[in-house]
């Protein structure tokens, strides 16, 4: 009785103690965010005055500035429209090479995804100049299109590479029951394939999402007009040559992460599940 009772307090410790750990490290991840969403509600002068996470007095009207003068609703548009077809673009473009990798034999199969995965390890700043010439040739720089294009190229290899993990653990029993029903290999992709592979899409989507929403070198590459710039530039205006108008830009920042915050939390259960399913390694 003793020995048990002795085993079930160190079990009970050492649970506590890693419960505490992951709170720790937990607490430390959200700080960052919960010093953006205090410092968004301060004025300038307690910024640097009062350090406390809830602020004495709350400036909810700040929100309503950093909106207005930053110009949200134009960028804020063009991030939408930008992440929704660069995301489309990849979960169909990838899901397909990724199928096709997986079930289909043609020549050159092995070599061709060789040359996808090498392309993962290219930094993305190396591949602008290239980026840059190519659509400067072909008439699309300074074009949404140009950049819908070039974005998705650079989420193509890394999620070929989790869709084909997947793809290569489905069992092949239910693609020829399918094949007896009378579908073809579209038909097996679009009907088995895509349903059966919702958690691996939503880490595929989330990621994807959070690269184009966040992104803002390559649009300062390829866009000249304004008017097109992603929502980023908006954070631009609040940052000056010699001050920084600190509670706008926490502000602007606390709207520009709201839309990818939902969208993980849509998404939870289902990159939970493509994680422990092995959706990222292989």
């Amino acid at each position: 009785m003793r020995t048990s009772a002795y085993y079930q307090t160190k079990r009970l410790s050492i649970n506590i103690l890693i419960h505490l750990f992951l709170i720790s490290v937990a607490l430390t991840c959200l700080f960052p965010l919960f010093w953006m969403i205090s410092s968004s509600l301060k004025s300038q002068e307690a910024i640097f005055k009062d350090a406390s996470l809830i602020p004495r007095v709350f400036h909810f009207e700040n929100y309503l500035r950093a909106w207005i003068e930053g110009g949200f609703g134009r960028y804020f548009l063009n991030s939408i429209f930008y992440t929704v077809a660069v995301v489309g673009g990849i979960v169909v473009i990838s899901s397909l090479a990724a199928y096709g990798f997986s079930r289909l034999e043609f020549p050159g199969r092995n070599f061709l995804f060789i040359m996808f995965m090498a392309a993962m390890m290219i930094p993305i700043p190396g591949s602008f100049v290239p980026l840059y010439v190519l659509l400067n040739k072909l008439g699309l720089r300074n074009t949404p299109q140009g950049y819908i294009l070039a974005m998705i190229n650079v989420g193509l290899s890394t999620s070929i590479f989790l869709l084909k993990t997947f793809f290569d653990k489905m069992p092949k029993e239910l693609e020829d029951a399918a094949r007896i029903d009378g579908c073809s290999k579209l038909g097996i992709w679009w009907n088995v394939a895509l349903p059966l592979s919702k958690p691996v899409l939503a880490v595929v989507v989330v990621f994807n999402a959070l690269n184009v929403w966040n992104e803002y070198v390559l649009a300062m590459i390829i866009f000249d007009d304004k008017a097109l710039m992603p929502l980023q530039r908006a954070l631009m205006v609040f940052q000056g040559e010699f001050v920084t108008n600190y509670p706008l830009l926490m502000a602007g920042l606390t709207i520009t992460a709201l839309p990818i915050i939902l969208v993980y939390l849509l998404m939870q259960k289902y990159i939970v599940k493509g994680v422990t399913q092995g959706a990222l390694v292989g």
